[in-house]
């Protein structure tokens, strides 16, 4: 007699962003990160039931030294990522943004070397209209019967980020129209057991009340898909790096955060029908790496690569002339300094604007040494951050700087201090914001909000309604830590390159770069200074 019920297991990885190893590249300390933690969970899952189905969700080849080394240095070679997901039987992947960051050509080389099925439903070949790589879905039939069907889907923002160039032959259909499309003719055509959408995109809503989380753009649709598509059992999800696991409207949805510290994990038990079988319980769950030990096995097929990339971050890449080391980093926040001169330096030249705002993001950045090393950068820049181009009024820019200038108490004693909503009960000093190409002066004993008191641009005040263009790294830009002005402005342009790779080219470029500083800003606890408003 036939059993009649059994269960598959589905694992998914997404936005690993170039992680393999499990530890950090700028300070080579010990995290949990990396395929190589994601292989042992794998294998041990496997070694327990053969019902297994592996997705890679995206943005699996951007984002760390080894894979800018790969890229810029060593494409001739396998892609390692590629004879990885090989290595673990991943039965298929799905294209991220981030996949497009240097272009198609090694995008289509990682595809030819693929064994794996890359699926891409709504990203076309202007030449024939298709799938780009051909591939819409695919079924995979489980030794237990179990039919699935897993359809590819890819956040259809990726236009507003990406360099034209490199997308120059591809069109872009609104992700959820083609869900819904797909997800029809599959449950006509296949009909599957099992229902999955793989999504390289996420959560416009909360999953739990609905309620907004984001401005309506399109770039992610995952809550719309659930309440609106019919016919999905399972969405996986990424792009937004967040750890979720829940239920909306009766699908099973899972997100596995980022760089490989977790994996999604969705288990299916089903129940035998005459026509095949039908779904009695669904267990969605995202589960941590840590404490889970690197398999060698991985490690090795990216070892030399890994080895090549450690000698080339400790090569120098540049040189400083003059001082730009951090001896006081409270210092560096309340008097300009060229460690932060220069950042705005790279950002304003990516972006090719004459505004730019930028952080020192934490208290351990030591700013850079004499001779610069590819480490050196890692460790100063330490979000996987790229550049966004904002349209902003003058009034913008003033309620920016304002929140900025919160930063800032004034003691008992008169000595300026951080403002303790900055410190507890976790550490924001990332949320302090300091500005190029306008001259200002905030002076800390003015009330909060009214603390800006001089605000020029090119000699002439800053005008309320004049706009003016300005580049910000992609979270300040979404209004992360609550720069709610910068929310739903216009986007003029996004650099998808990460900040450390726009800094390396920086050197790369010129060499020798001299530290300095023009101090068009300064904090003051009392000083007069002239208001444009």
């Amino acid at each position: 007699m036939k059993k009649q019920t059994t269960s598959i297991t589905i694992l998914e990885t997404s936005d690993i962003h170039g992680h393999i190893f499990p530890y950090l590249y700028g300070t080579k300390k010990k995290a949990t990160v990396g395929l190589g933690r994601i292989a042992t969970f794998i294998r041990e899952v496997r070694s327990q039931t053969g019902n297994v189905l592996v997705i890679d969700n995206g943005d699996l080849y951007q984002g760390t030294p080894l894979t800018y080394y790969y890229m810029k240095q060593a494409r001739h070679l396998p892609n390692p990522f590629v004879s990885i997901l090989h290595e673990l039987n991943y039965d298929a992947a799905v294209i991220g943004n981030h996949e497009f960051n240097y272009g198609m050509e090694p995008l289509r080389k990682a595809h030819q070397e693929a064994e794996y099925p890359f699926l891409a439903a709504n990203i076309l070949d202007k030449g024939t209209m298709k799938p780009l790589f051909g591939l819409p879905y695919f079924i995979k039939v489980f030794p237990n019967g179990v039919k699935a069907a897993v359809l590819g889907v890819t956040t259809h923002y990726i236009p507003n980020w990406e360099n034209p160039s490199h997308i120059v032959d591809l069109s872009f259909e609104d992700a959820f129209t083609s869900t819904r499309n797909w997800v029809s003719y599959i449950h006509t055509v296949e009909k599957p057991d099992v229902m999955i959408v793989s999504y390289h995109g996420g959560f416009e809503k909360d999953i739990q009340t609905g309620s907004p989380t984001e401005r309506q753009t399109g770039e992610n649709q995952g809550y719309k898909i659930c309440q609106e598509v019919k016919g999905v059992d399972v969405l996986l999800t990424g792009h937004q790096h967040r750890k979720l696991a829940g239920t909306i409207n009766g699908v099973s949805i899972v997100q596995p955060g980022m760089h490989g510290e977790s994996i999604g994990k969705v288990t299916i038990e089903l129940k035998r029908n005459k026509q095949g079988w039908t779904i009695i319980n669904k267990e969605p769950q995202v589960i941590s790496m840590d404490g889970i030990e690197a398999d060698k096995m991985v490690l090795s097929i990216a070892g030399d690569i890994e080895s090549k990339t450690q000698s080339w971050l400790d090569q120098s890449i540049g040189k400083i002339e003059g001082n730009m080391q951090i001896e006081d980093i409270f210092e560096a926040r309340i008097k300009e300094h060229p460690f932060i001169e220069f950042i705005q330096r790279v950002q304003l030249e990516a972006a090719d604007v004459s505004i730019s705002a930028t952080a020192l993001f934490s208290e351990s950045q030591q700013g850079l040494p004499s001779i610069v090393t590819l480490r050196d950068i890692v460790s100063n820049y330490i979000y996987p951050n790229t550049l966004t181009v904002l349209e902003l009024t003058g009034r913008d820019i003033r309620l920016a700087l304002e929140r900025s200038a919160s930063y800032f108490a004034v003691n008992q004693a008169g000595v300026l201090s951080v403002n303790p909503d900055f410190t507890t009960p976790k550490p924001q000093h990332y949320n302090y914001d300091m500005w190029e190409g306008i001259d200002y002066v905030l002076n800390i004993s003015h009330p909060i909000g009214e603390r800006v008191t001089s605000l020029f641009c090119n000699g002439e005040p800053l005008a309320e309604e004049q706009k003016y263009q300005v580049v910000m790294n992609n979270y300040r830009a979404g209004g992360g830590g609550e720069y709610t002005m910068f929310k739903n402005k216009k986007i003029i342009k996004e650099i998808q390159i990460d900040m450390t790779e726009l800094i390396a080219d920086y050197f790369l470029k010129y060499q020798t770069i001299k530290a300095a500083c023009n101090h068009n800003w300064k904090v003051v606890v009392d000083g007069e200074g002239r208001t444009s408003f």
